[in-house]
């Protein structure tokens, strides 16, 4: 891991279960580059942030020395650390006072990254050039220094704008670490999306060898994200198969009521007229219907395109409303087949309709409402 040297990784946790859909992130405050001009707004005027900033950069009348791993030195106020980080104001009451001068030790950062954060709680501005080459070092800072507003803008930035697959790995073991659960979340899709990419990378490699753990959580993860897609398609295939069953109802109560293109109703004389067909499932129907009026082998069975007509009259019977008006061949005999039928066979076709109607309950037909109450 790249920045390694900044955290310890100690208790690396990825949920396994069903990833929650990630909440809308809040615009983050400050001076931040954004699509939404919402971002950009802050009360406070120009003329200030600047005194702010002059404040810090010329030390005036500082009390505090903040001191680095190469002995480097960035001079602040007191009443300013404390008043911006809880955590800072804690370390400020237990240091020791040289002179009239506090000296806080921050280890593990480098000097600009240090500056860019103490600017930060002055004026709560930075440059976009500072956020992009330090923003990781900066998400470390705002957690263990409890600053939540440049934390959220870290985390803004990172997701919308330097997020990548060679930086993916470290900044959501960072994520982690730091309490971030949507940035980690954002991370952890990318990875899946992106692995062999990802995989591919040093920070992938880095990781595999100091924290195996967390590789085998992800492997995993993305074990069981391949079996929910696998899930996902197969549900979305059965209710496709589910509404051209319920298209294929309407089509056969459509041909015999009204005719079709090549059919006409029994009771009614053929007329040679084109009109436009509604419904999609009709023409593949008209041909069942003529096969099965003509076929030598009708019975159960005997023909496998007349055994699906069985099996679609069989199903209409138990989803129409009303045998006794019904123009559908053989109706009402179905029905009082049906009440013949093993318990078996009853339970297995009363699942298929539940099914169906399930599959279309928006906008159901009124000839199936009656049998859809009483399923």
């Amino acid at each position: 891991m790249g920045n390694s040297d900044m955290v310890c990784l100690e208790s690396p946790f990825v949920a396994t279960s069903v990833s929650p859909v990630a909440p809308p992130f809040p615009h983050p405050n400050g001076r931040v580059t954004s699509r939404s001009s919402t971002a950009n707004y802050n009360p406070i005027s120009r003329s200030t942030n600047d005194l702010w900033d002059r404040l810090f950069d010329q030390g005036y009348k500082s009390d505090v020395s903040i001191t680095t791993d190469n002995g480097d030195t960035i001079y602040a106020h007191s009443n300013i650390l404390g008043m911006a980080s809880p955590v800072l104001k804690g370390l400020l009451k237990q240091s020791k006072q040289s002179g009239r001068r506090r000296s806080v030790s921050i280890r593990g950062v480098p000097l600009d990254a240090l500056r860019v954060f103490v600017r930060f709680l002055y004026s709560s501005r930075f440059e976009k050039e500072d956020m992009e080459e330090y923003v990781l070092h900066l998400l470390v800072m705002s957690h263990v220094y409890v600053v939540p507003d440049l934390k959220r803008i870290c985390e803004w930035q990172l997701e919308h704008d330097f997020l990548n697959t060679d930086n993916v790995v470290d900044v959501f073991q960072l994520a982690l670490l730091c309490d971030a659960p949507r940035l980690s979340l954002i991370c952890h899709r990318k990875i899946i999306k992106h692995f062999k990419a990802v995989s591919a990378t040093e920070g992938w490699t880095v990781m595999k060898q100091s924290h195996p753990v967390l590789e085998k959580e992800i492997l995993e993860s993305m074990v069981d994200e391949a079996n929910r897609q696998k899930e996902r398609i197969k549900k979305r295939n059965e209710k496709l198969m589910y509404l051209q069953l319920y298209e294929a109802m309407e089509a056969l109560v459509h041909i015999c009521r009204e005719g079709c293109r090549t059919i006409a109703p029994h009771d009614q004389d053929f007329r040679d007229e084109t009109f436009p067909c509604n419904y999609a499932a009709c023409k593949g129907l008209e041909s069942l219907v003529r096969h099965f009026a003509g076929c030598k082998f009708r019975v159960p069975g005997g023909c496998i395109h007349c055994k699906r007509m069985w099996q679609l009259l069989e199903l209409h019977a138990r989803l129409c409303a009303d045998s006794d008006v019904c123009k559908v061949p053989l109706c009402r005999n179905f029905k009082d087949r049906i009440r013949k039928q093993s318990k078996k066979d009853e339970t297995r076709w009363k699942i298929l309709v539940k099914m169906i109607l399930r599959a279309k309950i928006v906008g159901i037909s009124p000839f199936f409402l009656s049998s859809m109450t009483s399923s």
